[in-house]
């Protein structure tokens, strides 16, 4: 499937910056969201070299005391960036965290295009491995890596 759905409007008072029109001509497509990820969004993905890429922009929200992007906020984006992949490895069902190491190599900057990337490892009956990268430009933020359990599957 190679379209996003409209972002569903779960928490009414929560306004969250317009997706910028250089990421829409770009092909970025608001990714939909509700509970944590539409209070900690908005996420935005493309196709790119058959996978999907995700991306959200910090604003002032997402920094800590430190005037760069919260470590939290990082955490959070890349469990929703590897969960995503590995929700379309497994065939669309549902899937948790199980284990999420994350490795800090660079701040983010307000209002610098956070990029996160995932990449299949491994897939068994019941888990998957992945990794992946959360970037912006060309500096490295994040590497991460982990283990999702396919629910419902013993």
């Amino acid at each position: 499937m190679d379209d996003i759905a409209p972002q569903e409007v779960r928490y009414p008072d929560l306004k969250p910056a317009p997706i910028p029109a250089e990421l829409k001509a770009a092909g970025w497509k608001p990714v939909p969201a509700k509970d944590y990820p539409a209070m900690i969004g908005p996420f935005v993905a493309r196709r790119l070299d058959g996978g999907w890429e995700y991306a959200f922009l910090p604003e002032q929200r997402h920094l800590n005391i430190g005037g760069v992007v919260h470590g939290g906020m990082l955490m959070s984006f890349m469990d929703d960036v590897l969960g995503m992949t590995v929700w379309e490895a497994a065939a669309r069902k549902p899937v948790t965290t199980v284990q999420l190491n994350n490795h800090f190599i660079s701040p983010g900057k307000l209002g610098e295009l956070v990029v996160g990337r995932g990449e299949i490892l491994r897939v068994t009956r019941s888990v998957v491995f992945v990794r992946g990268l959360l970037t912006s430009g060309d500096r490295t933020l994040v590497h991460g890596d982990g283990v999702w359990k396919i629910l419902g599957s013993g």
